[in-house]
C-alpha cells in the first residue's frame, strides 16, 4: 500500500489531578546573636518548616492539531500538538500550629500561620506519536514530549509568641509568590477509533513534569528592644506535575481522495 497522509484537528475534554500534592516550606536561621538564643532559633526554623496538601482535581479542555503518516498496513507515526485549560484546579490549604520554645514552661510558645495555594492557568503540548492498529479502524498509540504551562504557587507566613515579656518581640508576617512560564515533558498512550470516513473518538492518558518551583516568602526576627537576636529565613517549593484523563474527537483532513469507508 502507499503511505497515506492525515492532518486531525478536533476538541477534547476530561479531568486532571495533581500527583504532587505537597507545598512544602522551610526555615533557617540567618543570624543568630549569641549562644544563648541557638535554642530560639532551633525552635524557630522547626516550628517555620511543614509541608501543606494541595492535592485537587478539575475540569481541562481544549483543542488538538496533529500530522499522521500511516507507513504500513499496521504502524502509524505523527506529531500533534494541543493547548487546554484548566478549571477548578486552584489548590488551597492552610495550618495553625502551636509550638514549644526554650521558655514554654513560662507560657511561651510559638504560634505559627501558613497558608499556601498552587495552580496551573493552562497546558500546552507538542507530542511525537507513535501507534499500532490493531484493526482497521483502531489504533493503540503512545506519545511523548514537550510540555508547557503557566504555573502559580503562593505561601504567606506569620509567626509570633502572643504573651512575649515587655521589650522582646519575635514577628515575621509576608507572603511569597512564584508565577511564570514552565517548560517540562509529557509521556502517555490512548486508544483512537475511526468510527466514520474521516471522523474519530479517541480517549487519552498523559502524565506531565513542570518540575520545581521555589521562592522566598518571610524573614522572623526577634528582637529585645532595638538588639536583635535572632533572623530566620522561610522559603517554599511546590512541584507541578500531574495526571490527565480526556476524551477528544477529530476530523482527519486526509491527502488526497477521502475513503469510502472509516479507515486509517
Amino acid at each position: 500500500m502507499g503511505r497515506k497522509l492525515s492532518f486531525p484537528a478536533g476538541l477534547n475534554a476530561g479531568g486532571a489531578w495533581n500527583a504532587s500534592a505537597a507545598t512544602n516550606f522551610a526555615s533557617a536561621p540567618l543570624l543568630i546573636n549569641g549562644a544563648d538564643n541557638v535554642a530560639w532559633a532551633a525552635a524557630m526554623a522547626i516550628a517555620g518548616t511543614g509541608s501543606l496538601s494541595t492535592n485537587n482535581a478539575g475540569f481541562i479542555g481544549g483543542g488538538q492539531l496533529g500530522y499522521d503518516l500511516q507507513v504500513s498496513d499496521r504502524l502509524l507515526a505523527g506529531i500533534e500538538t494541543d493547548v487546554q485549560g484548566l478549571a477548578g484546579a486552584n489548590n488551597n490549604a492552610a495550618a495553625v500550629t502551636l509550638s514549644p520554645t526554650p521558655l514554654s514552661s513560662a507560657g511561651l510558645n510559638l504560634l505559627t500561620s501558613v497558608a499556601s495555594g498552587k495552580s496551573l492557568d493552562f497546558l500546552g503540548t507538542v507530542r511525537a506519536r507513535l501507534g499500532y492498529l490493531v484493526t482497521p479502524t483502531l489504533l493503540a498509540y503512545a506519545t511523548g514530549g514537550l510540555a508547557y504551562g503557566h504555573a502559580t504557587s503562593t505561601t504567606s507566613f506569620f509567626q509570633h509568641v502572643p504573651n512575649d515579656f515587655p521589650g522582646f518581640l519575635l514577628i515575621g508576617a509576608s507572603q511569597g509568590r512564584f508565577s511564570d512560564m514552565r517548560l517540562g515533558w509529557t509521556a502517555g498512550g490512548g486508544l483512537e477509533w475511526m468510527f466514520w470516513p474521516q471522523w474519530s473518538a479517541k480517549i487519552e492518558y498523559l502524565f506531565y513534569g513542570l518540575g520545581v518551583a521555589a521562592y522566598p516568602v518571610a524573614v522572623t526576627t526577634d528582637w529585645q528592644v532595638t538588639n536583635l537576636l535572632v533572623a530566620s529565613a522561610t522559603q517554599a517549593r511546590a512541584r507541578f506535575d500531574g495526571h490527565i484523563v480526556r476524551a477528544g474527537v477529530n476530523y482527519h483532513f486526509n491527502w488526497g481522495a477521502a475513503p469510502v469507508v472509516a479507515k486509517y
